[in-house]
């Protein structure tokens, strides 16, 4: 009898601790996995993120190749934390951007060929060095300048000498025929951010756009102009720097005069310059113009 009541009296003790272990809460260790983390930078991480937010995330890398993922992430916290109420870290961006790679360079594609805003005449200059080895074998440095309103070629010359002290010289002699831009944009070739070329910009009072790098179709007018010269070029043959440079300017005249732009609707960068609309005003004078053997021809009109 004495061993049955020890034996209720353990079932007793065991069903109190049975029940006091379920009414009471449910511990941390159960609902961990729930918790939402917070790192220092307030950044509240979810599986689920709006599907919009996601495109701006793929459309940021196809704008700013360079861009790492925390600058990713950074940009978008400034644009949407506080008005949106939606953050990312740089984890979900790398996510993202993996499971997207291929629509980002569709996308990045697309955007080196969106057809560019009209642009005044005078406004922006595009600023760059290509280069033409002679028969003796020399490699010249050519400067051109573009205007990017009209796309005219406002110089392109051989330099006997690639200093910024000679490309000043020429912005300037540029600068007195045709008058004076808002801005230069240029890429980061040395030449263009030395700091006698920044200072003599600043002086003129010039503001200097430079390209994001590895990103060329940020100047993409000179570099359009430099494609159509090289094209030529490689089919001509220079003995040297005189001729090369007598040569440049009747590319100079046929580019500007005589080969029409898609992007002007057709027109001559002259034209555009000129503001002067072909389908409306009849020319004056037309001719046939042919030089390089051939590798340079069509009409020019004259008004």
């Amino acid at each position: 009898m004495l061993m049955l009541l020890a034996i209720i009296d353990l079932l007793k003790t065991h069903l109190q601790y049975f029940a006091h272990w379920v009414r009471a809460p449910q511990r941390p260790y159960y609902n961990s996995k729930r918790v939402v983390p917070i790192n220092k930078h307030n950044h509240h991480y979810s599986q689920h993120k709006p599907e919009w937010l996601k495109q701006e995330i793929i459309r940021l890398k196809a704008r700013i190749p360079q861009a790492g993922c925390r600058s990713i992430a950074d940009i978008c916290n400034r644009r949407f934390a506080a008005s949106r109420k939606v953050t990312v870290g740089k984890t979900f961006v790398h996510q993202i951007l993996q499971q997207h790679d291929y629509e980002v360079q569709i996308l990045r594609r697309k955007l080196k060929h969106v057809k560019p805003k009209p642009v005044s005449r005078n406004r922006i200059w595009g600023i760059d060095l290509t280069g033409k080895t002679d028969a003796q074998g020399k490699l010249h440095a050519l400067l051109g300048i573009l205007d990017h309103g009209s796309r005219a070629l406002l110089h392109l010359q051989a330099l006997h000498d690639k200093t910024s002290r000679t490309l000043i010289a020429c912005i300037r002699e540029v600068i007195r025929t045709h008058g004076q831009p808002k801005i230069i944009r240029t890429d980061n070739e040395a030449i263009f951010t030395s700091r006698i070329f920044r200072r003599e910009l600043q002086l003129l009072g010039i503001r200097h756009q430079l390209t994001d790098p590895g990103c060329p179709w940020q100047n993409g007018r000179i570099e359009r102009l430099f494609g159509t010269l090289k094209e030529k070029l490689d089919q001509w043959i220079v003995t040297g720097i005189e001729q090369l440079n007598v040569d440049l300017t009747t590319f100079q005249n046929w580019y500007n005069h005589v080969r029409l732009h898609q992007n002007l609707d057709g027109r001559t960068p002259a034209e555009a310059w000129n503001n002067i609309n072909p389908y409306t005003k009849p020319p004056k004078q037309e001719q046939w113009f042919e030089a390089w053997d051939g590798l340079l021809a069509g009409y020019e009109l004259r008004y």
